[in-house]
């Protein structure tokens, strides 16, 4: 028996070397592509010559290699690795500039990040990092954050426990010991099973990348959560995990509070994912220099360079199949017509419900290998967005480079739950959690770029259904009821930012709000959702890391971004690195390890 073991064991290494260590397709990261940084470019008409290019159908490149639908991080991305082994990509977007959640708008002269908060784990030649680096050639700069870069805000004003939150694997277990004395068992036990779960996610892309009858071999004999903390810890809920380490309901709130960056409360958060983030912003958090859409206006001359572009205003409407049901090419709805533009292989950031169920003929989503899919996702909660514009300076409006995470109560999951049951009219009067950050403090550009102006982006979740009968309506114009009920929302919500900035008050010269229906306009959520299918704990066992992978059931059609791998930058980037490495036939994340290492070697020899 044993012998037989030791063979299967055995075997399951070659394999692993073979599919997984073993590459043979060209890499995008042979060589360091970094240039010395160029002047940044502050002028906003210049940048929207490469942000909104529309859609002609004489600036369709020819003889292209591959199309990807969707312009967020995760097919901005997968078309800059193509571009640096010779491929030509079109890339196309509904929306009219690049970026998907990337993008950034200009209302009454404030400008605004509509997802990019705080990226963490940019520490430099570590893997996200280096993959940011090249995939701009070294362009996009980075920023930190102050430490603390969080805040968690508990409790009404006449009760209420403020927690700062540091970066630094020693730091952060420090000040939460101080915060918190007498709890330091349940503090060290909890960053330990973070660590153990948040570093093991690489058994994730492993799973993705290994041929399928051995991934499912792995799975269904119970190997992999032997193997793998992340898979083994994936299936059970923070709260489950957090409430076995301690009684005391602050710090139980503390420990959860970073949910709010996947969208999942505690009872149905994935432990394994919240780790992930823990672990993500453990070595500081940053943010993008001159803003949000530096991301896409930085990949896409890599994209142009290699004889791809980037459309804007380019709403696909269908994937194109041919007789035996392989994808060929899309169809662009340009006014009242369709455009089909022909590619050997398509490539969907527009996400999984997207891609499944608006952009496949019927007969096609009935598959039974698609619906296997779709059975094992449901939609993201709706965000809401409040964006301020504020006349002065950061100083003078007392805004930092951080983050507030302010709860009405430390009882994170009834207090969600109570919200999301509630009438909506009532519910909106008093909204349980909000996160409060100033892209403007954050940007050190900012004050050349803006001055005399600032602006803080507030998040929240709420039911698409509380908006859904106005979303048929003009986005500019939904009735007068739409409008009531965002203005409602607005004063509950500023109740709360000015008490953590009083000096804002009367200070405000432009405010608007953004509900999942807006979400559904401009970044294509089909439920307002805006990290994509839910992140609960279906979404991280094993069997869906198996079954959702950039391979479709229909051939030459692959998906890419947060669906295939997790939300946030890091995550959309991960699922374009996961896709690279399906259609090059190679490992992507071994090429950027030895990248990194050779990087940090070079350091080195030059200190």
């Amino acid at each position: 028996m044993w012998v037989a073991v030791g063979l299967v064991v055995v075997l399951l290494v070659v394999l692993l070397f073979k599919y997984v260590f073993g590459s043979s397709g060209p890499s995008p990261f042979d060589f360091d592509s970094r240039e010395p940084l160029k002047p940044m470019v502050l002028d906003k008409k210049e940048k929207n010559k490469v942000l909104k290019q529309g859609f002609l159908t004489s600036k369709v490149p020819q003889n292209l290699d591959a199309i990807v639908i969707g312009s967020g991080v995760g097919g901005l991305g997968i078309a800059v690795l193509l571009a640096k082994v010779g491929k030509k990509v079109l890339v196309l977007e509904q929306h009219d500039r690049a970026g998907g959640c990337c993008h950034t708008f200009t209302e009454k002269g404030f400008e605004f990040d509509v997802g990019i908060h705080y990226i963490g784990d940019l520490v430099e030649n570590t893997p996200i990092r280096c993959i940011s680096d090249q995939l701009t050639n070294g362009q996009l700069q980075w920023e930190p954050l102050d430490n603390p870069f969080d805040h968690v805000v508990l409790g009404p004003p006449e009760n209420r426990r403020i927690y700062p939150i540091y970066s630094g694997k020693k730091r952060y277990a420090q000040e939460l010991k101080k915060c918190f004395p007498g709890e330091e068992k349940a503090i060290d036990e909890f960053i330990r099973l973070t660590k153990k779960c948040g570093q093991d996610v690489w058994m994730m892309a492993v799973l993705k990348l290994m041929p399928s009858l051995i991934a499912k071999f792995l799975v269904y004999s119970g190997l992999i959560s032997r193997l793998s903390y992340f898979f083994r810890y994936g299936p059970r809920s923070l709260t489950e995990v957090v409430n076995g380490l301690t009684q005391n309901k602050d710090l139980r709130a503390v420990f959860c509070y970073i949910f709010g960056t996947y969208g999942n409360i505690p009872k149905e958060a994935s432990f394994s994912m919240h780790s992930l983030l823990l672990c993500h912003y453990m070595p500081g958090a940053w943010y993008p220099k001159g803003g949000a859409s530096e991301i896409a206006f930085h990949m896409i001359p890599i994209i142009e360079k290699a004889g791809g572009a980037v459309l804007v205003r380019a709403p696909v409407n269908r994937i194109l199949l041919n007789d035996a049901k392989e994808a060929i090419g899309v169809s662009v709805m340009k006014g009242h017509e369709e455009v089909h533009v022909h590619a050997p292989i398509v490539i969907s950031d527009a996400g999984i419900f997207n891609t499944y169920q608006h952009l496949l003929p019927k007969e096609v989503q009935a598959m039974p290998a698609i619906q296997k899919q779709l059975s094992f996702v449901k939609h993201g909660e709706g965000g809401l967005s409040v964006f301020l514009g504020l006349e002065g300076t950061k100083e003078e409006l007392g805004l930092e480079a951080k983050n507030y995470w302010v709860f009405t109560e430390n009882n994170l999951d009834e207090r969600m739950e109570g919200y999301r049951k509630e009438e909506r009219e009532e519910a909106i009067k008093s909204v349980p959690l909000i996160f409060i950050a100033s892209p403007s403090a954050k940007d050190p550009t900012w004050e050349q770029r803006k001055p005399g102006k600032s602006t803080l982006s507030l998040v929240s979740f709420a039911p698409y259904s509380w908006f859904e009968e106005w979303k048929d309506d003009k986005v500019k114009n939904r009735g007068a009821d739409y409008k009531e009920l965002k203005e409602t929302l607005l004063n509950s919500v500023l109740e709360v930012v000015y008490q953590v900035f009083p000096k804002i008050k009367d200070r405000i010269e432009y405010m608007d709000v953004g509900t999942p229906i807006t979400n559904q306009h401009y970044i294509a959520a089909p439920k307002g959702e805006i990290y994509g299918a839910d992140h609960g704990t279906a979404r991280f066992s094993a069997e869906f890391c198996i079954s959702v992978r950039p391979q479709t059931p229909i051939k030459n059609l692959y998906l890419t971004g947060q669906d295939v791998f997790s939300c946030g930058y890091a995550g959309a980037l991960a699922g374009a690195m996961v896709c690279g490495s399906v259609i090059l036939n190679r490992n992507l994340y071994v090429d950027v390890l030895a990248l990194c290492k050779k990087l940090k070697e070079a350091n080195k020899k030059a200190e």
